[in-house]
């Protein structure tokens, strides 16, 4: 019989130290490499990202620290393609660009980091600005996953950011579903802060990877919430005596993330093999939808199944957020917490 914990408990201290050696591919990628990368065979860019990359983590090497801003991709040539400081992997939801950047990060030596957008904002409200740049200007490469901008602040950080980092020789890759030059619209004054956003833009080569959502290929439709009142005793069923399951009200998750930063989901989920969430309800507050897509990153990390009540994971955002400036990120949320239902009801 599986024992039961609960999220609503739970509140990790995080150091700055901790937060820096964390920086490595979750669980759900922590052996993943490029062979283990299956390209749609009818999408012939994802093949052709598997060759790009592995020539791009050829090029980190140990003494990747001389030439200039304008003299570091694939070699010293200095063809206008060669200007770059960093690769970027531009594509839709789930068609593995993140299994391909944890390739990228497990095929080159340390020291190198890896975290998403977030992690990253995150690190720097924890350390400070220059201690950041600091601890990551002796890192070879720094990945960035998820890379998305969702306010003015955030534009002008990891502009800055990425540049000191590319100005210390330290390579970049990142993963996002929008252009480097697109990033920032429909969220807030783009067009106030277009030169931070040029200035990330013009760190990147763009490769794009074409696909549809490989969570979705050839599966079912997500699950039904089981029936309320009945989530422990599906629980019994689904994991083993050695399981540790966290099993609250989602609404008292909801608000317990409020007093959580959300630089310590990961470690409020550690030790466990599974979720229990009663009565799923949907989110009407935008920044309380945001700090849950965050969680539901963190799970989809850990591969965490599943099981809940209430309505379904299509129905956790707003018809409004579902088609609103961070629409791309509540799909992503939906896209993987689908996944996970769909582990939990296995």
């Amino acid at each position: 019989m599986a024992s039961y914990t609960h999220l609503i408990e739970r509140r990790p201290n995080v150091s700055a130290q901790e937060l820096l050696a964390g920086f490595r591919p979750s669980e759900r990628f922590g052996e993943v490499s490029f062979d283990t990368y299956r390209p749609d065979p009818s999408q012939l860019s994802q093949a052709q990202a598997v060759e790009t990359l592995r020539a791009f983590g050829a090029t980190v090497a140990p003494t990747q620290k001389s030439g200039g801003f304008f003299s570091r991709l694939f070699g010293s040539s200095s063809s206008s393609s060669q200007k770059k400081t960093g690769i970027y992997l531009d594509g839709g939801f789930g068609v593995g660009k993140t299994h391909l950047l944890a390739s990228l990060w497990h095929s080159v030596e340390g020291p190198k980091a890896f975290g998403t957008f977030v992690e990253y904002t995150n690190l720097v409200g924890a350390l400070g600005f220059r201690s950041t740049v600091d601890a990551l200007s002796s890192y070879r490469l720094v990945c960035i996953d998820e890379f998305e901008l969702d306010d003015p602040g955030d534009t002008v950080l990891m502009s800055r950011l990425m540049r000191e980092l590319s100005d210390a020789g330290v390579r970049l890759a990142a993963t996002s579903n929008t252009l480097p030059g697109a990033l920032g619209q429909g969220r807030f004054a783009a067009a106030d802060f277009k030169r931070e956003i040029q200035v990330l833009a013009e760190q990147f080569d763009v490769l794009r990877v074409d696909g549809e959502d490989y969570r979705h290929r050839g599966l079912p439709q997500a699950p039904e919430p089981v029936v309320l009142g009945a989530e422990e005793s599906c629980a019994q069923q689904r994991f083993s005596g050695s399981d540790v399951v966290a099993c609250d009200d989602f609404s008292a998750v909801i608000e317990h993330l409020s007093v959580v930063h959300p630089s310590r989901y990961r470690q409020l989920l550690d030790g466990l093999s599974g979720i229990v969430w009663k009565n799923v309800q949907t989110i009407t507050e935008q920044s309380v939808a945001l700090r849950f897509v965050v969680l539901a990153d963190r799970l989809y990390d850990k591969d965490l199944p599943i099981i809940s009540s209430g309505v379904p994971f299509d129905q956790v955002f707003t018809e409004e957020m579902m088609n609103g400036g961070y629409q791309k990120k509540y799909f992503r949320a939906v896209s993987r917490l689908t996944a996970l239902a769909r582990e939990g009801n296995g």
